[in-house]
């Protein structure tokens, strides 16, 4: 009400309420734009990526020659304008593209220290010695790595959503996720799911990988409904009809075989005690009293004529390209085997026999000292 023309006390109250209720509404109206993902959605997008990393981080291992753990993800909504504040520490993204099966981009983001201790040990480092400063050979190992990573991310997500899934071959920037995005999608929100990885001791950090909203419900849609027809199915072969009748003679014949049953129990199979069971020796052939025809004799005889290659191998060793590159006159290679230890003779590439290294006249022979069993040589022949 006006007084005098002045304002009431709770005129002005209300006025002044009018501003902080609209920023409230405003917090509020934001909060519920950003949460778009039900805690179901949340946890299947977490499941996916739970079994797409697992097979991962086999893969990564294998490259690596290092034992490599990744947790169970975490999942998120971000905004666009969130991106460049959640990526403030120096970061390498790598871009993955679906091309059959699912059409969407998701980019996987890392942090440059750790794509350089990958990049060192791809490339025959021991990964202690990386260099927070990428060229394009670096970037080039860790794009390798992550190709790698993805296809048995794609297997993996074959199996899950029961249909082909293939990627392109990933392209790598550095610091520049939001771009990367931006290229790709015009949404304005993303999913964000965090992993933490670890490589033996020499990494302890996080993975993020970044999927338009509108591709992380698509993959959500499409495992729900594959689940759902399975469901489905199963309801609808439980609620079919069984088509039993049975007529009034019918049931008199059940009656009467319950009570015979009850007088004369029966048994699951033949009575044992009335057929006894007549049990022989097996005769297996002895392959080495085998009496063979003429025909059959000269096969062999030309079988035994067959020239074969003979290889007796001092040792093996694994060396990195580096080690390789830089052989020259006088380098020394070490060996997997002790000195005075037996060498391996292999014949057509099969290994048979040991022996021990003999010079006869001038030339190097070997005597062989022990003979791999027959079982034993035909599980090499596999």
């Amino acid at each position: 009400m006006m007084n005098d023309g002045m304002l009431s006390q709770d005129e002005i109250d209300a006025l002044l309420n009018v501003g902080g209720n609209d920023e409230e509404d405003n917090e509020s109206n934001q909060t519920a734009e950003k949460e778009t993902l039900s805690s179901i959605e949340e946890d299947t997008l977490g499941e996916i990526g739970n079994i797409s990393f697992g097979s991962s981080a086999t893969t990564l291992s294998t490259l690596l020659n290092q034992k490599v753990e990744i947790t169970t993800p975490m999942v998120s909504v971000i905004s666009r304008q969130e991106l460049n504040n959640e990526f403030q520490y120096p970061h390498v993204g790598i871009e993955v593209n679906y091309v059959e099966g699912f059409t969407g981009v998701n980019v996987f983001v890392i942090k440059t220290e750790d794509a350089a201790v990958i990049s060192d040990i791809m490339l025959g480092g021991d990964g202690t010695g990386a260099s927070e400063e990428l060229n394009d050979i670096h970037l080039s190992a860790v794009q390798e790595a992550m190709n790698q990573m993805m296809g048995a991310a794609a297997t993996s997500m074959s199996t899950v959503f029961e249909k082909k899934v293939d990627i392109s071959p990933p392209s790598i920037s550095v610091n520049q996720v939001e771009e990367s995005l931006s290229a790709d999608s015009d949404e304005e929100l993303f999913v964000k799911v965090s992993f933490q990885l670890k490589v033996g001791t020499l990494i302890d950090s996080n993975i993020m990988q970044v999927i338009p909203i509108d591709f992380a419900k698509h993959l959500v849609e499409s495992l729900s409904k594959e689940s759902e027809e399975e469901v489905a199915a199963a309801v609808e072969q439980l609620d079919k009809p069984l088509d039993v009748k049975v007529d009034q003679e019918q049931k008199v014949s059940v009656k009467q075989d319950q009570k015979e049953e009850e007088s004369n129990p029966q048994f699951i199979g033949n009575s044992v005690a009335n057929d006894p069971t007549n049990i022989q020796q097996a005769d297996f052939s002895n392959f080495n009293q085998v009496e063979l025809n003429q025909n059959e004799q000269r096969n062999l005889d030309m079988l035994l004529d067959i020239p074969l290659k003979v290889t007796v191998e001092l040792g093996r060793t694994n060396r990195s390209i580096r080690d390789i590159l830089d052989l020259s006159a006088g380098s020394i290679i070490e060996l997997d085997k002790l000195a005075g230890e037996p060498v391996d003779i292999l014949v057509n590439e099969k290994l048979i026999a040991k022996g021990e290294v003999v010079v006869i006249d001038e030339n190097f022979g070997v005597r062989v000292t022990d003979i791999i069993s027959q079982s034993d040589r035909l599980l090499k022949l596999k």
